[in-house]
């Protein structure tokens, strides 16, 4: 799939800008804060509704503005797509070939992208959330029943998280009602963590093992708070951590166990990557970016849309040839950088836009 069209109003620091795409490469070159990033935060906006860069919506719409909208032409193997994303105080509506979609996980999955920016190191040394994230954001874009069962997980544990919040005279019979909900929806949120996370682990030992000159190892784990010995046994294990930490949650206010607390780890020739040098580090998430590509063109049989944030300065000349080398193979790319100077052996198929203060020139 490929990008042909972006029109973004009210959107950072673009009022009105229509531009078309190179099916292949295309460079946004400009100083620091002129606004390329946004550019980038705009398509992966068009993607999944949210920004990667910021939680609060608001941030995103224009200084004085009340709305943004954002809309591009998605060009698929057998298929044109028009996408519609306008936000509002009042939240968003999103469309897809004019069609206003009822929920968010009819609209998300038709444009699939793989983000690469500086702040991804965070993925292996930042916290939990930033890895619960991760899987969310890339296991949604495949896996759209995923966002269902999660956004109704994550209705339950707000109940839940209420309920102990507000009352000083616990009906412990409603709470196990709560409970076995709760159990239902994060069960299936763990479960397809688990496949995500297996396949993406077979995907990026590859790509690791090359990029590391065959000298290291990559593994990923899951790690529950919910404490099951496998599949099987996962909904009775959920139920019994769930009855022993409830003492602890009416005691705390708040659920202590389930898929909200759990985490992701990476772990080099067995070591918690965590540890490793700012090097492996560099490697593991390209191998785990590289495999995101992968994984997304067994499943979806589409090529996803690479959006790379001034990360190529940050990589050896090693480094960038194994991502010059996935860049060539039919995936347009979008790329931010200050200068042209340190970008070696680019495609011939590209396109280079100028950004300045919020305006795109093509060169």
């Amino acid at each position: 799939m490929w990008l042909k069209n972006l029109s973004i109003k009210q959107f950072r620091n673009y009022h009105n800008t229509d531009i078309d795409f190179n099916p292949k490469l295309n460079v946004f070159v400009g100083r620091n804060a002129q606004g390329k990033t946004n550019l980038l935060e705009s398509i992966y906006f068009l993607s999944l509704t949210r920004s990667h860069r910021t939680n609060s919506d608001k941030n995103l719409i224009q200084f004085e503005e009340e709305h943004l909208k954002v809309s591009g032409i998605l060009q698929k193997r057998t298929t044109t797509i028009p996408l519609e994303i306008d936000l509002t105080a009042k939240g968003r509506i999103t469309k897809v070939n004019h069609l206003k979609q009822a929920r968010l996980s009819d609209y998300i999955g038709h444009m699939n992208v793989v983000l690469f920016a500086p702040e991804d190191l965070q993925l292996v040394k930042g916290a939990p959330a930033i890895r619960r994230r991760f899987i969310d954001m890339e296991l949604g874009q495949i896996k759209p029943i995923y966002l269902s069962d999660l956004s109704s997980y994550n209705h339950v544990l707000k109940q839940r998280n209420t309920y102990l919040k507000s009352t000083q005279n616990i009906d412990e019979t409603f709470l196990s009602v709560l409970d076995d909900q709760l159990v239902e929806y994060g069960c299936r949120v763990i479960l397809h963590r688990l496949d995500f996370i297996k396949k993406l682990e077979s995907f990026g030992r590859k790509k690791h093992f090359e990029i590391s000159d065959q000298l290291e190892e990559l593994s990923i784990k899951y790690q529950s708070s919910v404490n099951f010995i496998d599949k099987e046994n996962l909904v009775d294990s959920f139920k019994s951590s769930l009855k022993k930490s409830r003492s602890r949650d009416i005691f705390k206010k708040n659920t202590g166990v389930g898929p909200h607390r759990d985490d992701m780890i990476f772990l080099i020739n067995g070591m918690e990557a965590s540890f490793g040098s700012q090097g492996q580090q560099r490697s593991l998430v390209l191998s785990i970016k590289l495999a995101e590509i992968e994984l997304m063109e067994s499943i979806t049989q589409e090529s996803p849309i690479l959006l790379l944030d001034d990360v190529m300065s940050e990589l050896d000349n090693t480094r960038q040839l194994k991502l010059l080398e996935t860049i060539s193979h039919n995936i347009q790319t979008f790329i931010t950088t200050t200068s042209l100077e340190h970008l070696q052996n680019l495609p011939d198929n590209l396109s280079i836009f100028t950004v300045n203060d919020g305006q795109v020139t093509v060169n």
